[in-house]
C-alpha cells in the first residue's frame, strides 16, 4: 500500500502532466485563427471620377430620369468589408467606376473616340450597413486596349484611412497579359482580386452576380 507521500508526489506528476498538455493546446487555438492579409492595393487610375453629384447610387445600369437602362450584362457584385481580425466594418464609403460596354470612362480626360453610352452612370457610391455590406448593379466589365476587364474599388473609413484597388474577372483570357494585375508577384494575394461571375437568373433574368470581399488594416 502506497504511503501518504508516494500518493502527494503522483498527483503532482498528474499535475504537471496536464499542465504540458494545455499549453500546445493554447498555442494551436492562437494559432486556428490568423490575422488575415490586407487586400493588394492597386493604382486608382487616371479616370477617378472627377463629379460625385447628381445620379451616383448603388445602380450604374439605370440613370435616374431615363427610361432606358445600360447597355451591357447587368452584374450584381456584392461582398463584405472587415479589417486584418476579421472585425465587420460599418459606415465605410464604398465607391465603384468602371468603363462603360464600349470601353469610355465617365470622364473629361477620356479622349477615345468610342461612343459612350450616356445611359451608364459610370461610378456609384455605398455605406456599408451594420454587417459590412455593400452591393452594386452594374454591368460586366469589358477590356478596353491595354486592360482586362476591371472595376475600380475605393473604400473609405471615416477616419480617413482609405485603401484602392481593382477587381477582376476569373477565368478572362486578357488576365494573363494584363501589368497591373500581374504586379502583384504573390499568387495567393492576386487571387484576392479575383471574382467568379455566375448567373444570378433568382435575382434578375440573365444577369451576373459575384462576391467581392475587401479586407482593411486593422
Amino acid at each position: 500500500m502506497k504511503s501518504d507521500s508516494e500518493i502527494v508526489l503522483r498527483r503532482r506528476e498528474l499535475i504537471a502532466g496536464l499542465g504540458a498538455l494545455v499549453l500546445p493546446l493554447t498555442a494551436y487555438s492562437s494559432l486556428a485563427a490568423p490575422m488575415q492579409s490586407v487586400t493588394p492595393k492597386q493604382t486608382e487610375g487616371p479616370f477617378y471620377p472627377i463629379k460625385w453629384l447628381g445620379d451616383t447610387d448603388w445602380d450604374l445600369v439605370r440613370v435616374k430620369g431615363e427610361a432606358a437602362q445600360a447597355m451591357g450584362t447587368v452584374t450584381y457584385i456584392s461582398g463584405q468589408i472587415s479589417d486584418t481580425t476579421g472585425k465587420l466594418l460599418k459606415q465605410l464609403t464604398v465607391e465603384i467606376w468602371q468603363c462603360d460596354i464600349n470601353g469610355r470612362y465617365r470622364h473629361p480626360r477620356d479622349g477615345r473616340q468610342t461612343k459612350p453610352d450616356l445611359l451608364f452612370q459610370g461610378r456609384g457610391r455605398v455605406v456599408t450597413d451594420d454587417q459590412g455590406h455593400y452591393r452594386f448593379r452594374t454591368i460586366r466589365p469589358v477590356s478596353y486596349p491595354g486592360r482586362t476587364p476591371h472595376i475600380h474599388f475605393a473604400v473609405s473609413a471615416p477616419s480617413g484611412r482609405r485603401l484602392v484597388t481593382q477587381m477582376y474577372v476569373r477565368g478572362e483570357p486578357k488576365n494573363r497579359h494584363d501589368r497591373l494585375l500581374n504586379s502583384i508577384r504573390n499568387s495567393t494575394l492576386r487571387e484576392r482580386l479575383l471574382v467568379d461571375l455566375v448567373p444570378a437568373d433568382r435575382i434578375e433574368t440573365g444577369a451576373l452576380a459575384g462576391k467581392f470581399d475587401v479586407i482593411l488594416p486593422a
